[in-house]
């Protein structure tokens, strides 16, 4: 990676930008990828680069709901693996769920890749979705390849920085999907069951903790969160909090100002 100061006032953007880049040069990340995560900077820009209460709220229902599952699943595609391995990890591991690689642009050299990344941080993790035998109804491409003992058979799916397509047939097939994306208007975001818009290095941490949290709440409790939830309702209020972000910008002027706060 490139070495970047920590006195830069973009460091962490940077320092992002470059785990993007260091993926694709491992053979993670496809080009697609670094369309992808320059999309989604692009909106956190806007969201005020910070968990707002919407994706909180949303995070706090999906753990609910990883919660009660029965056999909830994390896929991993090269975007995840290059930007929050160690935190894939550890989210997988606080929720009791598996963990499957699953890529649009598949081949052998990334699925190997991938795997070798995750398993630097535990040797012993168990990964689904090096060979997949099933074959989501409705999608031609590869990415509609999942794991007989993962996404195929789950009844929870956590799909970050995902593909509408795919989000939309597993909720056709029945499948509870959760998914993070940093842009609401997405198709991902608009068909999954929970939409968390958020950053995903924020995010995974975050959902970490409100499941070390949330792990001893009764039954009860975990359904009425769910039960309270509004998914709709929450993507109106992102795209409310971003009009009334970039108003009040618009009024206060942003010409050489260092910071634009949140």
């Amino acid at each position: 990676m490139v070495k970047i100061p920590k006195s830069h006032p973009r460091y962490w953007s940077l320092y992002y930008r470059e785990k993007i880049i260091e993926g694709m040069a491992k053979g993670m990340t496809a080009k697609a990828g670094l369309i992808a995560h320059g999309r989604g900077e692009a909106f956190d820009y806007i969201i005020g680069e910070r968990t707002i209460e919407p994706a909180e709220r949303a995070m706090r229902a999906a753990v609910a709901k990883l919660l009660l599952a029965e056999y909830p699943v994390i896929s991993v595609n090269g975007n995840v693996a290059a930007l929050v391995p160690k935190e894939t990890i550890e989210l997988a591991k606080g929720l009791g769920a598996k963990l499957e690689i699953n890529l649009f642009y598949r081949t052998e050299e990334r699925v190997k890749a991938i795997a070798e990344e995750l398993r630097r941080y535990d040797p012993g993790i168990e990964l689904l979705g090096i060979n997949p035998t099933r074959k989501i109804p409705g999608l031609e491409h590869e990415r509609g390849k999942v794991d007989e003992n993962g996404i195929w058979k789950a009844d929870v799916v956590i799909v970050p920085l995902e593909d509408g397509d795919r989000t939309e047939a597993l909720v056709a097939m029945g499948k509870f999907v959760i998914t993070i994306d940093l842009n609401p208007l997405s198709r991902s975001a608009r068909m999954a069951d929970i939409t968390i818009v958020d950053n995903i290095v924020r995010a995974y941490p975050r959902m970490t903790e409100l499941a070390r949290e949330m792990k001893d709440y009764s039954r009860e409790e975990l359904l009425r969160i769910l039960e309270e939830y509004d998914n709709g309702k929450t993507l109106s209020d992102v795209l409310a909090h971003m009009r009334d972000r970039l108003t009040r910008l618009a009024e206060e002027g942003i010409w050489r100002k260092k910071e634009l706060g949140s």
